[in-house]
């Protein structure tokens, strides 16, 4: 098991296919848009020989909080292939991009699904209590449909988990 980590313009064209790939056999429901909002930022691959078995990214995002526009690394595109699950391939990758998000920005965010729960639980991230916003070109839209789902990592900055949170644009899913 080797873990490669690098921006996404130091990835050989093979890693990103690969990683991409393999995001599209874990999620049932991925879609161009969720690949693209994995892309420039920082990659951590998991490999097994030469295959990639594992990938998370964290990308710069602006989540809006506390009256300020906090610099946020935002994690996408945490997967495992199914046959390599249960080996401590996910909480490397985590460990990887945490690391990126402790040395970088204010606070870590992301979109769970169900099954991830708990593992993110289980690392220190904490799930957002109040409701959560997109800005989009109309303004401000309530996404309560993400209430459950956003999970973050306060690095230094103090959060109100009660609180409203917003983050930026982005085609395909806000969140």
């Amino acid at each position: 098991m080797t873990l490669h980590v690098a921006h996404t313009a130091d990835l050989p064209r093979a890693d990103l296919a690969a990683a991409r790939a393999l995001l599209f056999e874990v999620f049932d429901d991925m879609t161009d848009d969720d690949w693209e909002h994995c892309l420039g930022g920082v990659h951590a691959l998991v490999r097994e020989g030469d295959a990639v078995v594992g990938h998370a990214a964290v990308v710069m995002r602006r989540l809006l909080h506390g009256g300020r526009a906090l610099r946020t690394g935002y994690v996408e595109g945490v997967a495992v292939r199914r046959d390599r699950r249960g080996r401590g391939h996910g909480g490397r990758l985590m460990s990887a991009i945490e690391a990126v998000i402790r040395g970088a920005y204010e606070v870590g965010a992301l979109g769970a699904t169900d099954e991830a729960v708990t593992f993110y639980a289980r690392r220190g991230w904490a799930r957002w209590r109040g409701p959560t916003h997109a800005l989009t070109p109309q303004g401000a839209v309530r996404t309560p449909e993400d209430d459950d789902a956003v999970f973050v990592l306060p690095v230094g900055t103090a959060l109100d988990l009660d609180g409203f949170l917003m983050c930026d644009w982005r085609d395909g899913s806000p969140w």
